[in-house]
């Protein structure tokens, strides 16, 4: 089972954007479609879909916040006519960042936003070994620039399953950028890899709550270790969502709800719901409790 699932928030296009991505790669397909009543949303979807085997979580519930390129996706490609249909697809009604090209780092790489502001970095691998098709890419930007290792010092702290893996730095001639911070880094937490950069660049955004990540625990344990190492902004935490220090938005939550909120039960779902709805820290037990309606 993957343990950290990335997390996309939209107004109301996430089954729409559910159906353009799963058309793009292989090994994808839709799961599950949840309707969610009684938010303060009103009325969410919930789409959980596989992209080339990985699982992502889709959420319609209204306009509150936006994508921006400080997170975005890195899909990689072990063939040029692949970057290039991809490049086709998802510039398609978006944003060029970086344009189609050859980059020291690539011979054929682009960075764009799709027609829903979701950013991905589309990569040549070249000779290199596709371990991971799709890998989550954090850039460190503002304020929280220069912080991209204490940030994946943090992370691999708190996950028992993480590993470190290479570390790229800026040189003294990369201006803006500091001598000695991360130009690139390779993290893998509970099996799979996420990248991180620092950008000393001007850039108008930072991260988002558009882009969580969803943390399945297995027990309370679990649920109290992560909330208490990764916690550290009060007013964000609500419904199992909480910020770290560095302004990644992440949801702790039990296994046993990705069980419960795809039941089409109605009524046990509209318990789940009101019980958790009240919760900042999720309490396994008084979920289960609504679940059963006891």
């Amino acid at each position: 089972m993957q343990r950290i699932i990335p997390h996309l928030w939209f107004d109301k296009e996430a089954a729409e954007a559910a159906k353009f991505y799963t058309s793009l790669f292989r090994d994808s397909r839709i799961i599950d479609i949840t309707q969610i009543h009684g938010t303060p949303s009103g009325t969410a979807e919930t789409v959980t879909i596989e992209l080339s085997g990985q699982e992502f979580m889709l959420i319609s519930a209204g306009p509150f916040f936006t994508f921006t390129p400080a997170i975005s996706f890195l899909i990689a490609c072990g063939t040029t006519e692949e970057v290039d249909m991809l490049w086709e697809q998802l510039s398609r009604g978006g944003t060029e960042l970086m344009p189609l090209d050859a980059y020291p780092f690539s011979n054929r790489y682009a960075w764009v936003q799709d027609r829903y502001g979701l950013s991905w970095k589309i990569m040549h691998m070249g000779d290199k070994k596709i371990t991971q098709k799709i890998t989550p890419t954090l850039m460190f930007t503002g304020d929280v620039c220069g912080k991209a290792e204490e940030a994946i010092n943090t992370y691999a702290s708190v996950f028992s399953n993480a590993n470190i893996g290479y570390i790229l730095r800026y040189s003294a001639g990369d201006g803006p950028d500091k001598e000695g911070t991360i130009q690139h880094a390779g993290l893998i937490l509970e099996g799979q890899e996420f990248a991180a950069m620092d950008s000393a660049y001007e850039h108008n955004f930072t991260f988002s709550e558009a882009i969580s990540f969803i943390v399945y625990c297995d027990t309370q344990e679990e649920i109290d270790h992560y909330w208490g190492k990764l916690s550290a902004v009060p007013e964000a935490e609500q419904c199992g969502w909480l910020k770290d220090k560095f302004g990644v938005s992440w949801q702790i939550v039990p296994t046993v709800m990705k069980e419960m909120m795809q039941d089409k039960d109605a009524e046990k779902l509209a318990r789940v719901t009101a019980a958790f709805l009240k919760m900042k820290k999720f309490d396994i037990a008084e979920l289960k409790k609504a679940y059963e309606g006891l």
